[in-house]
């Protein structure tokens, strides 16, 4: 990638941050930067761990964050593979059915998808989360594009790493409290299911994800429900 364009886009990133709500932080930026320069309709940022466990740092609007609920909710898509295998996952047409995971790419394809990329954050071993831009179109990102996804995923994994070593300034100002979408309710949720169905944590989570998979809702809708009392999953999912 050309160094002057890297330097561009920090210095975008820099520019909106200054001049936005300091909530929004610089992860929320990187987000909006991606949808302004790259030829993407949707930009998130997600943190996760290992047991498909996900929280949604920032996203771009409404739309990203339901595909990053949906990655969430049926456990697999481009995120969870790219962090899992820490490299970039491109799909440049997102066909229904597609046989790498086949829930998502229903949900997704029924959500208007047409392609999605997804770029690994982190240092070395250290693994974050990752950068998702979905397109509505299918198509490739280009060199360009490519080189510009790769440097903004950068930007997001020094912020990342920035606030997580207790750092001040505007990279540690990522706001997760400010965005919609946190599966708080569904950690919740699982450990009250857990403890009442005497089960273990992982079956409990995948009792969540069936009945929101196979209702077609979101986890954290199911979870919420399971807490105020309105939904019991004590009988087996059909």
């Amino acid at each position: 990638m050309d160094g002057r364009r890297r330097e561009r886009l920090w210095r975008l990133v820099t520019e909106r941050v200054a001049d936005r709500d300091p909530d929004t932080g610089w992860v929320g930026v990187v987000c909006a930067v991606a949808v302004g320069e790259l030829d993407v309709d949707g930009s998130a940022v997600s943190l996760r761990l290992r047991d498909n466990d996900q929280e949604l740092v920032a996203a771009d609007g409404p739309w990203a964050t339901s595909l990053e609920e949906l990655q969430y909710t049926v456990g697999e898509g481009p995120g969870v593979e790219a962090f899992t295998a820490g490299d970039p996952v491109l799909v440049d047409e997102l066909v229904t059915g597609e046989q790498r995971w086949p829930g998502f790419a229903d949900g997704a394809a029924a959500s208007g998808v047409g392609a999605a990329f997804a770029f690994p954050l982190g240092v070395g071993a250290l693994r974050l989360g990752t950068l998702d831009l979905y397109r509505r179109e299918p198509g490739t990102l280009g060199q360009e594009g490519l080189g510009d996804a790769l440097a903004l995923a950068t930007i997001a994994t020094t912020a990342l790493l920035t606030d997580s070593n207790g750092g001040g300034g505007p990279h540690a100002q990522w706001a997760r409290h400010d965005v919609a979408g946190h599966y708080d309710d569904v950690n919740v949720a699982t450990g009250m299911l857990a403890t009442e169905l005497r089960i273990s944590l992982e079956n409990a989570l995948l009792r969540l994800r069936a009945h929101a998979f196979s209702h077609r809702l979101p986890v954290t809708e199911v979870a919420r429900a399971v807490l105020n009392r309105q939904l019991r999953l004590d009988a087996p999912q059909e």
